[in-house]
């Protein structure tokens, strides 16, 4: 028997009756504002050639990490949700035999925030009142092929549905951008824009990374062998991705190390990373330094820096030699941040032209490190409840412990940081309710007015996040 379900308008708001009630009042205000996307992961291709999405399998299921990370926790192989392995063994290509095996562990993601997302998605995405099980996991997957081949689901009428304002996807330093520039060329009025991801350039443990630097020498004209042309070369790719919209770079090292080394102990390790001789210690040392460089450049060009420490990559070497990178194997690990930042800070962190948005895994740092910081230091603001803490509960904890010491104003509202397109608007109505709940206890509690409660909603879910992105 079809079961039929549907979307509480009360969801993530507090079951006191009056904070409820403000709640509800507060979020009409913000419910419908544009969404601004500053940090993603998110294909330019899709919006550059405007192509159908394939089936509903390679939209929701094989990009989401999220999902196949929880499926594979429960014995669910790769290979039978159709990720690819890095020798080219088969895996299954048939959609409708992944979108089958999905449905039939569904149950998996009760009380996630997957399950929140999806359902958000199965309804006012696709229109989907039947509830997802394995016996109408069929006519689900036929719904949503349907409207697939449709024109009103195609890339960019779907950005516009969703009232995305600005998109920002995530680079790599030797990637020509050629669908951003394609979409420059075109009347859409879109707006997605680049992010540089200097990673595989530098950090000395990226695979092949001396290749890659010898590339960027190539791509820019520049001596990548000696430190002036080294820095030259990414100065010259920060304004080329700058050229394309981008506003900002993001960096995703294991730690938050910044050093402010003399020169001739940067060249020497500039020299050691690129023979393959580098310590851990001294890969470490290199990196910290170049977050410190691109603080710099920052200064100069404008972009802001992006920082998300605190993830043990590819923590299973087994899933990493099949799959390769980011395939749900990260893993949080404690992080410092005073000590780690305090070159870089001791240097800019007083530079009202240096932006600094700090990420983080480690939810113990918010109160005791993060808060205290970006509550002091005029270049750091703090990025939103960040991958494993993007849930209601990850949210209300951000707020209530940031939020004394650093206020709300030293903040950047909310970022979705996903591959999984459709699931956008789900993800940015989430911290709109969470963010209007928690306001409407501060209300109720009378430690604010509701109007400074319907301006600070505003201010979280549009005015912050395009002002500190500068967009």
């Amino acid at each position: 028997m079809t079961q039929v379900t549907s979307l509480h308008e009360d969801r993530l708001f507090p079951s006191e009756p009056a904070q409820r009630a403000i709640a509800r009042r507060l979020y009409q205000t913000v419910r419908d504002l544009p969404i601004i996307s500053p940090h993603g992961h998110t294909d330019p291709r899709w919006f550059a050639e405007n192509t159908p999405f394939p089936d509903p399998a390679a939209l929701l299921v094989i990009p989401d990490h999220y999902v196949f990370r929880m499926l594979y926790s429960q014995g669910v192989p790769l290979e039978s949700l159709g990720i690819s392995r890095t020798d080219g063994q088969a895996v299954e290509t048939d959609p409708r035999k992944i979108w089958g095996l999905f449905a039939e562990h569904w149950y998996l993601f009760r009380g996630t925030p997957t399950r929140i997302w999806f359902d958000h998605v199965f309804h006012e995405v696709f229109g989907i009142a039947e509830r997802f099980t394995p016996e109408s996991a069929d006519r689900i997957y036929d719904r949503i092929s349907d409207c697939l081949a449709s024109p009103e689901f195609l890339p960019r009428a779907l950005y516009e549905r969703f009232h995305i304002e600005v998109l920002a996807t995530t680079d790599s330093p030797l990637d020509f951008l050629p669908h951003h520039r394609k979409l420059r060329g075109t009347e859409w009025k879109g707006r997605v824009i680049p992010t540089f991801r200097p990673d595989p350039v530098v950090d000395p443990e990226y695979p092949n990374f001396t290749p890659n630097v010898e590339r960027l020498g190539e791509i820019t004209g520049e001596d990548t062998t000696t430190w002036s042309g080294y820095l030259q070369a990414l100065a010259n790719r920060r304004k080329y991705f700058a050229e394309l919209g981008a506003t900002a770079t993001d960096h995703g090292h294991a730690t938050a190390a910044t050093k402010d080394l003399p020169r001739s102990r940067c060249e020497a390790l500039l020299q050691k990373v690129l023979a393959g001789k580098a310590t851990p210690n001294e890969a470490e040392e290199f990196r910290g330094q170049m977050l410190t460089e691109m603080a710099r450049m920052s200064i100069e060009d404008g972009l802001v820096l992006q920082i998300h420490p605190g993830s043990l990559r590819d923590h299973n070497p087994s899933l990493f030699r099949g799959f390769g990178r980011d395939k749900g194997a990260d893993i949080p690990m404690p992080t410092d941040f005073v000590r780690a930042l305090k070159p870089l800070l001791d240097r800019f962190g007083n530079n009202p032209r240096l932006t600094v948005i700090l990420f983080t895994l480690d939810e113990a740092t918010y109160s005791r490190e993060l808060a205290p910081l970006a509550g002091h230091y005029p270049a750091l603001k703090l990025g939103p409840a960040w991958w494993f803490y993007d849930s209601p509960e990850g949210m209300r904890f951000y707020r209530e412990r940031t939020t004394e010491t650093a206020g709300f104003y030293n903040t950047v509202g909310f970022n979705d940081d996903t591959r999984a397109f459709p699931s956008i608007p789900a993800r940015h109505d989430i911290a709109r309710r969470i963010d209007c709940a928690f306001l409407a206890r501060l209300t109720a509690e009378h430690r604010i007015e509701e109007e400074e409660a319907q301006e600070i909603a505003m201010d979280l879910t549009y005015r912050l996040p395009k002002s500190a992105y500068k967009l």
